[in-house]
């Protein structure tokens, strides 16, 4: 068995891994606006063929900061089913992530207005590390070279949304395979995983007024042995085109959110964090862009969409 010691390359990517193991999947402030992202049970959910991106530039002013890419599209099918996928690379430093899922939901009639979508997602996740972005003391060490070092690996999802016009509840349940990732072909142990994630998502809706609503919502974010991270959220509409609304990041970060939607067919949003951990010091904060295409199809009435 070949010493993990002997691989200066393997022992950082281990490193990476579990010192950033909250950055294993994606992180995005906007998270009602790419709730498809987090919980693949929404996909059927809204009336609406969507096309949603998101782009976060985190930690601005910060030498290989993590930056963020999404790209999702789900639609229903049929009255009680949804289909959806996404892809996404995480690049933090000298390693990235990339996953594609495709998912598959059926919701089920509780009451008149209130379902239950049931959903299961499978794709591909890579783990990457670039030796050419990492310097050693030794430049002339043999097990370091210029190559990208990492491997393909099956990957699943499950999940439910519980949704109503006035309120929603899920959970997801993502990389429940747990791969292990070996950098080496002639390795034969790892330090390195893929560790199951657990999300839950909240919100209700309050009708202010014919045209002003008010949106809470939460979401729920755990990894062993990270503690817990919440966002919570507030969000003000006025007739369904324009919003604004704040959020808290424990121990991370205040949000400032914008967005508009045109003619229901063209979703813009911005999002600006403000570090409250020492990161502060030296960053700027976090910029996170949403763009969406929305393109009603006439199946049911449902929730209005994000």
């Amino acid at each position: 068995m070949e010493n993990l010691s002997r691989y200066p390359l393997l022992a950082l990517a281990a490193m990476l891994l579990h010192t950033t193991i909250a950055q294993q999947l994606p992180q995005l402030s906007q998270y009602q606006f790419n709730d498809y992202v987090f919980n693949p049970a929404v996909a059927g959910s809204r009336p609406f063929f969507e096309m949603r991106s998101g782009h976060r530039y985190q930690w601005v002013g910060i030498q290989d900061a993590p930056r963020t890419f999404t790209l999702s599209g789900t639609t229903p099918l049929g009255s009680n089913m949804g289909l959806g996928g996404y892809l996404f690379t995480d690049i933090v430093g000298p390693t990235r992530r990339t996953g594609i899922q495709f998912s598959y939901t059926y919701h089920l009639k509780i009451t008149e207005e209130l379902r239950l979508g049931l959903a299961l997602s499978g794709g591909v996740l890579q783990f990457l590390i670039d030796g050419s972005k990492i310097r050693l003391n030794d430049p002339g060490d043999p097990t370091m070279d210029d190559q990208l070092r990492g491997e393909l690996l099956p990957d699943a999802k499950f999940a439910f949304y519980l949704h109503h016009p006035r309120y929603w509840f899920g959970a997801s349940f993502p990389q429940i395979m747990q791969n292990k990732v070996y950098f080496f072909d002639d390795q034969s142990e790892t330090l390195s995983r893929m560790d199951q994630h657990y999300y839950a998502t909240g919100g209700y809706r309050f009708q202010m007024s014919e045209d002003w609503k008010l949106e809470p919502s939460f979401l729920l974010k755990y990894v062993d042995p990270v503690p817990p991270k919440v966002d919570i959220t507030a969000t003000i509409r006025y007739k369904d085109a324009m919003w604004i609304g704040a959020s808290y990041r424990t121990n991370d970060a205040w949000c400032a959110m914008v967005g508009y939607w045109l003619k229901q067919s063209f979703q813009f949003g911005y999002s600006y964090d403000i570090i409250t951990s020492n990161l502060q010091n030296y960053s700027t904060g976090t910029h996170e862009v949403m763009l969406a295409i929305t393109i009603a199809k006439p199946v049911r009435p449902a929730p209005e969409a994000p």
